[in-house]
C-alpha cells in the first residue's frame, strides 16, 4: 500500500505555520502568514483541526485560548463561530482550510498537519480531502496521529501522506515502523533527533523523503543538511 510520492518536499524549504513574524503582528497560521510564504516562494505548513459542524479549521492547538480571547475546546464551536475570532487581536481570524488554499491558489506547495481531538475521531482525513477535491496545487497531509494516519490511503487516496515524528526509543521507532504498512510517503521528524534508524530506512533504502521541524538555528539548519532533504523553518529566512 502506497500514497502518491512527494518528492516535491525537498525542492523549498517550508514555513512552520506560514511565514509568520513570530506572533507579533503576523500571526500564525493566518491568511497573512500564508500569503507572505507564498509570495517569498516558500512551501507552506499548516495544522487543521475540525469545527463542530466538521469544517477543517487552520489552527494549531485543540484549545482556544493561547491566540484568542476565547477558552474552551475548537471542536465545541461550530465553522462560523470560529471564523469571527480574532487572532491575537488582529485583523485575521481563524481561517478555514479552504480560504487558506483558496489564499495559496497553488503558488506553493501545501503541509497539512492534522490535529486529531481523540481516537474515536476518524472524521477529519475525510473532511480535509473533501476540501482538497479539486486542487490543482501541491499538497500532502500528515500527522502524528497513528489513527490518522491509518486513514490516510482510505480516505484521502491521491494525497501524498506522513507521519509527523519524534522519540528514538526501541519502542518509539517500531512504532514508526509500523506507519509503513499504511502507506506512508514520506516523514517529519524532529530535528534534534538526527540521525536514526528510522529516518536512514526512509531515505537509504526507501527512497523517501524527510522534512525536519522546527528549525530555527544555524545548528538545526546544518543537521538538516546533513541527514534529511529539507526543513520546516521558523524565525528566519533561509
Amino acid at each position: 500500500m502506497n500514497t502518491p510520492r512527494a518528492d516535491w518536499l525537498k525542492d523549498r524549504p517550508i514555513a512552520h505555520r506560514g511565514l509568520h513574524d513570530g506572533n507579533v503582528t503576523r500571526f500564525e497560521n493566518t491568511l497573512s502568514a500564508f500569503e507572505a510564504a507564498a509570495r517569498a516562494g516558500y512551501a507552506i505548513e499548516c495544522d487543521v483541526v475540525l469545527a463542530a459542524d466538521g469544517v477543517p479549521m487552520v489552527f494549531h492547538d485543540l484549545t482556544l485560548e493561547r491566540l484568542t480571547d476565547q477558552t474552551g475546546d475548537v471542536i465545541a464551536r461550530d465553522s462560523a463561530a470560529l471564523a469571527r475570532l480574532s487572532i491575537g487581536g488582529t485583523a485575521d481570524h481563524i481561517p478555514t482550510l479552504h480560504d487558506a488554499l483558496r489564499v495559496v491558489a497553488g503558488r506553493v506547495p501545501v503541509v497539512i498537519e492534522l490535529k486529531g481531538h481523540d481516537a474515536s475521531d476518524h472524521r477529519l482525513v475525510a473532511a480535509v480531502a473533501a476540501v482538497l477535491d479539486g486542487y490543482s496545487g501541491k499538497a500532502a497531509l500528515m500527522s502524528f496521529d497513528h489513527w490518522l494516519v491509518r486513514r490516510f490511503a482510505l480516505d484521502a487516496p491521491g494525497w501524498p501522506g506522513g507521519l509527523t515524528a519524534e522519540g528514538t526509543s526501541t519502542g518509539d521507532l517500531e512504532a514508526h515502523c509500523a506507519m509503513l504498512a499504511h502507506g506512508i510517503g514520506f516523514a517529519s521528524f524532529h530535528v534534534h533527533e538526527l540521525p536514526n534508524p528510522f529516518v536512514t530506512l526512509l531515505r537509504e533504502r526507501l527512497g523517501l523523503p524527510v522534512i525536519t521541524w522546527t528549525v530555527r538555528t544555524a545548528e538545526e539548519v546544518e543537521l538538516t543538511r546533513a541527514h534529511a532533504d529539507q526543513m520546516t523553518f521558523e524565525g528566519f529566512l533561509p
